[in-house]
């Protein structure tokens, strides 16, 4: 039963942060799995009352390479790995790390995050809050953050969906763009991890 719980939060994650990544992408018109409710909503069982999402201190890091030979970036040994289409996935119950590739001829701006990704994002999820959308600085440069909470997908098991904190980073260089969007449950205490992740994304070439 344990494992059949951690498959079904791992596939759940799945769905929602490949759809919100998507909708949120400039170029994108479809969600990468094909699914038609990707911040999924809350049901009838409720909501996750404690889901837990702290990354232990012990957790391994690997490096992970872009198959388009892009970029690299760190991500945690032994999550579950999905691709689809130009969204490569990393994932553990309801903790996520989604890397998506995009054309972009022009570089995002927080102006442009504002008015047209966010909204996207709200259109596509439940329990939706924003909250900042920045300028900020990791070691591949400077980036575009958006900050927002949202329910995940309904857990295919339990029904019960989590409140997730989530960080979408932009990176552009030379008309490509790579998000890069972390989510864990809301109360997690991720930000170290989560910036060894974010500080490791480098472009290759």
């Amino acid at each position: 039963m344990w494992i059949q719980r951690r498959l079904a939060s791992g596939c759940l994650a799945a769905v929602s942060v490949l759809a919100l990544v998507a909708c949120g992408g400039k170029s994108s018109t479809s969600t990468p799995n094909g699914s038609s409710a990707p911040g999924g909503s809350a049901s009838a069982s409720g909501v996750e009352s404690n889901p837990g999402g702290d990354i232990p201190d012990s957790q391994a890091f690997v490096t992970f390479t872009d198959p388009a030979g892009q970029f690299t970036v760190t991500v945690p040994e032994g999550w579950a790995q999905t691709t689809t289409g130009t969204t490569t996935l990393f994932s553990d119950k309801y903790n996520s790390i989604a890397l998506s590739t995009v054309a972009a001829g022009v570089a995002p701006t927080v102006e442009s995050a504002r008015s047209a990704e966010l909204p996207k994002i709200q259109s596509t999820t439940t329990a939706f809050s924003a909250g900042k959308v920045a300028f900020t600085n990791r070691h591949a440069g400077t980036a575009v953050l958006l900050t927002y909470q949202a329910h995940s997908a309904p857990n295919t098991v339990t029904g019960k969906v989590a409140l997730e904190a989530v960080e979408r980073y932009e990176f552009w260089r030379a008309g490509h763009e790579v998000v890069l969007t972390l989510s864990a449950p809301v109360g997690s205490d991720n930000v170290d991890p989560w910036r060894k992740v974010t500080d490791s994304f480098a472009w290759r070439g």
